[in-house]
């Protein structure tokens, strides 16, 4: 099924993006994580391209047996780095005779080791290019990113709000977002689109903190802010790491309990591969919903 008419029929909408293992060991423990997730009723699950997609093969095996073998909706993720349009219709071919009929169109990251990305001759350079090309020759259900402190690369948020617009008329239908840690930043973001006309869902994509490094690593890659308060926690605690993973689940629980509320229309879940933390996440999200009767 399409998510963009899954969106119409399941609110709140739970979803996890995975990325491709690098061995069969790593596929094998990806799809018990995946069959653990499949307990809470993921609305949908997506497969990320791999920086200067790299992993595309994997992406488009492991999003077909997402479907196939597990039957959860997929979504591959698709990126404009090094492909040509003859290449990016090939893998689009590939996706609809697996039966996935999602994608989420991106530009993409340079590849590992260069600063900026360049577009392949006879490719894309934007995503909205992409998202025109993909509408134009296939009856894909498309998703595009969205970014609530703007882009890195984006010069200020107007501008990355034009770019966003652009996507959406080109013919996205929903948005999901990159990740966050202030809910302000989802709120101001989904008001600013508002005020433009743009009423596609908008997906809040929630990251729970599981490793002080490492999230100051993404935070810097992508330029999200951690909340002054979080991040004294984190710092106090540093060198605890099931300290670190307690308070990234119990921000992500309060994130996701004030989103819902003021009317996010889902949430997807940044799982690094990994199931416990949503898992506790959503465990007290239905506590919160459904309290006990005692």
């Amino acid at each position: 099924m399409k998510i963009s008419d899954v969106l119409k029929k399941v609110q709140p909408a739970f979803s996890f993006e995975f990325f491709p293992p690098k061995d069969e060991a790593g596929f094998d423990q990806l799809f018990d994580t995946i069959r653990e997730l499949k307990a809470h009723h993921p609305a949908y699950v997506s497969v990320t391209y791999g920086a200067g997609g790299s992993t595309r093969a994997k992406t488009l095996e492991l999003v077909s047996r997402i479907k196939s073998e597990i039957g959860l909706e997929s979504m591959a993720h698709l990126t404009c780095v090094g492909s040509t349009q003859d290449g990016i219709r090939d893998i689009l071919n590939s996706l609809k005779q697996s039966g996935v009929e999602n994608v989420l169109a991106l530009r993409g990251d340079p590849p590992k080791g260069e600063e900026q990305f360049v577009k392949t001759e006879d490719g894309f350079g934007y995503a909205n290019e992409l998202v025109d090309f993909i509408r134009e020759n296939f009856d894909f259900s498309i998703g595009v990113a969205g970014y609530p402190e703007k882009h890195v690369e984006c010069a200020d948020m107007s501008t990355d709000l034009d770019n966003l617009q652009r996507k959406v008329d080109a013919g996205a239908e929903f948005i999901v977002t990159q990740l966050f840690f202030d809910n302000r930043f989802y709120f101001e973001f989904v008001d600013n689109l508002k005020a433009r006309g743009i009423d596609v869902p908008v997906i809040a994509g929630i990251m729970p903190i599981q490793s002080f490094k490492q999230i100051l690593r993404f935070t810097k890659m992508c330029g999200a802010t951690i909340p002054k308060e979080l991040l004294g926690r984190l710092e106090k605690e540093q060198d605890n790491p099931e300290a670190i993973k307690a308070i990234g689940v119990a921000h992500a629980l309060e994130q996701c309990e004030e989103l819902l509320a003021g009317g996010a229309p889902g949430i997807h879940f940044y799982t690094l591969n990994r199931s416990n933390a949503t898992r506790q996440i959503l465990e007290g999200l239905n506590r919160t919903t459904h309290p006990s009767a005692d």
